[in-house]
């Protein structure tokens, strides 16, 4: 199935409950990280195959139907870009979806429009000089996907770094959700 028949669904409340708390685990690091990258896994099945990871619970608490799990992966590829890195990525079937979380700065549009004919074809370079324009902003995303189509994104701006600040929808980063979603298809 493409990407282009898979529209992104309602959101899944389960999948807004895991991408908040784990844009929460995110920004707890605080700015400047890495690409961060979380396998979600219902959380029931993930009790039944792990039974010890139950004692870090609350043993009061019984996981809800269709309650989600985020497991971070680590040891990633920092030295490929993103795009390269997220069209070589595929999950197995036991991941129900997954999660990234990326920073990024953004120009307001009138000033990118000004800027980007000028930026060097180097990613390094270019993101150097987009640091260094005074309307910059830094922002966090963090885009989660379910195999279902269900997908949502976060953004965070280090201006507005407050867990009751962060934006919620699932438009704000279409091309992140896509990438995603795409490598949950199983051929």
């Amino acid at each position: 199935m493409s990407t282009e028949q898979r529209k992104p669904q309602t959101i899944h409340p389960p999948l807004v409950e895991v991408a908040l708390d784990t844009e929460r685990h995110v920004a707890a690091a605080g700015w400047d990280q890495p690409v961060r990258l979380f396998a979600l896994v219902e959380t029931v099945r993930l009790l039944e195959a792990e039974p010890a990871l139950a004692a870090q619970l609350d043993s009061q608490a019984t996981p809800e139907s269709g309650a989600l799990s985020a497991i971070e992966q680590e040891d990633l590829p920092h030295h490929e870009p993103l795009e390269t890195f997220l069209a070589q990525l595929a999950w197995p079937p036991e991941v129900d979806g997954a999660a990234l979380a990326v920073e990024r700065i953004v120009l307001p549009p009138a000033a990118m429009a000004a800027v980007e004919p000028t930026l060097p074809d180097d990613e390094q370079q270019a993101a150097a000089i987009l640091a260094e324009h005074p309307d910059r902003a830094d922002v966090r995303l963090l885009a989660a996907v379910l195999r279902d189509g269900s997908a949502t994104c976060l953004l965070r701006q280090r201006a507005h770094d407050a867990d009751d600040q962060v934006a919620i929808g699932a438009d704000i980063a279409p091309g992140l959700i896509e990438a995603l979603t795409r490598s949950l298809l199983v051929d």
